[in-house]
C-alpha cells in the first residue's frame, strides 16, 4: 500500500497494490501501521459505517467538531464515486482548497480524512456502496454540516459528472445546511489551530 499526501493537508489517499490472477484480485484495504506512520499519530477505527447510493447522489459536505472529531478513511466497494475532501479549518494555509479522487471497487483507493476537514462525495453510478472507517462512535449533536453547493467552495460535481445542480439527489438536510460565510459567522467551524493540537494529543504529532 501506498500512501500519498493531497493538496489538502491531512487528507492522504490510500493506494492499494493490487494482486490479479485467474480468479479475480486481492489487495489491503487498510493497514493500521501504514497509515499511522504516515500521519504520525495512530487511527483505530471504533466504528464503520456503509451508504448505498443511486446514480448521482451527492453527499456532504460532512464533519464533525472537534474536539472530540472523527477521523475516517473512506472507500467505495461496490461502484464508483467522486469523493471530495475540504479544508474547513479556519485559519489553515489550505482553507477552502479541496481535492477530489475517483473511488471504485476496481481500484481500490480509499481516502483519509484526518478530524476537521469536510467531506462529501457524488454517486457516479446506481447501487455505489461506500465503507467509512471511523475513529470514534456517533455522538448525536456533533455534526457539522455544508451545503455542498454554496459557491464559495467551487465544488466539481458538474465538471467531473456532467450533472447539472437540479440533477443532484440530495437529502432534505443538506439541502438546509448552511454556506460557509453561515457557518462562520455562527462559530460552527474549528481553527486549524484547534485542530493541530488535537492531533498532537492523540500522539506525537500529525505529518502536514
Amino acid at each position: 500500500m501506498q500512501i500519498h499526501r493531497t493538496s489538502v493537508p491531512h487528507a492522504y489517499t490510500l493506494v492499494p497494490k493490487v494482486i490479479e490472477d485467474e480468479r479475480g484480485c486481492f489487495f489491503e484495504a487498510f493497514r493500521h501501521d501504514v497509515l499511522a506512520e504516515a500521519i504520525g499519530r495512530p487511527m483505530l477505527p471504533l466504528q464503520s459505517n456503509y451508504s448505498v447510493s443511486r446514480y448521482g447522489t451527492l453527499r456532504g459536505v460532512h464533519g464533525v467538531a472537534t474536539p472530540a472529531g472523527q477521523a475516517k478513511v473512506v472507500s467505495c466497494v461496490r461502484g464508483e464515486v467522486l469523493d471530495v475532501v475540504i479544508d474547513i479549518r479556519p485559519g489553515s494555509p489550505a482553507y477552502l482548497r479541496h481535492t477530489a479522487t475517483r473511488l471504485s471497487a476496481a481500484n481500490g483507493v480509499a481516502v483519509f480524512v484526518a478530524e476537521g476537514l469536510g467531506h462529501a462525495f457524488l454517486a457516479l453510478t446506481d447501487d455505489a456502496c461506500v465503507n467509512y472507517l471511523c475513529s470514534t462512535t456517533f455522538a448525536p449533536g456533533t455534526q457539522l454540516d455544508l451545503d455542498a453547493l454554496d459557491p464559495a467552495l467551487d465544488l466539481p460535481w458538474t465538471r467531473e459528472s456532467g450533472l447539472a445542480h437540479s440533477e443532484l439527489l440530495r437529502s432534505q438536510k443538506d439541502r438546509n445546511a448552511p454556506t460557509v460565510a453561515e457557518a462562520e459567522r455562527a462559530a460552527l467551524l474549528t481553527s486549524y489551530e484547534e485542530c493541530l493540537a488535537h492531533y498532537a494529543a492523540l500522539g506525537s504529532g500529525a505529518a502536514a
